[in-house]
């Protein structure tokens, strides 16, 4: 089983940035880059509630994640962002190494993981991620960064394409 894409491993990225998304709804253009940070902290409250809830292990269907696996990415999500963030505003455009999701939830066994746990490092990495999105100013926004794919990347169109990311799996579990 592979893990759920936002959006296709392939050079078509850009939809995120350029349109509203089909299923949740969200519209990085017109979404305030200011506003990343406390999104990324209500997300994660949402979060918590998600893992309270019954059946928070269960899967839908064999081929979708169950809400804990989707916490698990989503955590994974706010590290991996956080990280590539400081690099950015850190180094002169950096490029990322290829993270695989698929491989990631085999490997940390993101079904079996405790669900208090993944709260508490979830709201922990959003809390980080949050923070050093809050301390963007100014040019910084126009400092860029590159992933392995190819696809280009200024702080401000990551902050708008990554957002897109735990919303849409909040969506995915029905708690959008």
């Amino acid at each position: 089983m592979t893990a759920p894409d936002i959006v296709p491993d392939s050079k078509d990225w850009t939809w995120v940035l350029e349109r509203r998304c089909d299923d949740c709804g969200f519209d990085a253009r017109a979404f305030d880059r200011e506003l990343v940070g406390s999104t990324i902290l209500t997300n994660a409250a949402s979060w918590q509630q998600v893992l309270r809830g019954a059946g928070r292990a269960r899967r839908p269907r064999p081929d979708v994640w169950s809400p804990l696996e989707y916490a698990c990415h989503v955590r994974d999500v706010f590290r991996i962002y956080d990280e590539r963030l400081a690099r950015m505003l850190a180094e002169d455009a950096p490029q990322y190494a290829n993270w695989d999701q698929d491989a990631t939830a085999v490997a940390e066994r993101y079904g079996e993981q405790d669900p208090d746990i993944v709260a508490d490092e979830l709201v922990a990495a959003a809390a980080q991620l949050a923070e050093h999105f809050d301390g963007v100013r100014g040019e910084q926004w126009t400092r860029t960064g590159t992933r392995s794919d190819g696809a280009h990347f200024t702080v401000e169109s990551f902050a708008r394409y990554f957002i897109h990311d735990p919303i849409h799996h909040l969506h995915d579990v029905g708690h959008a």
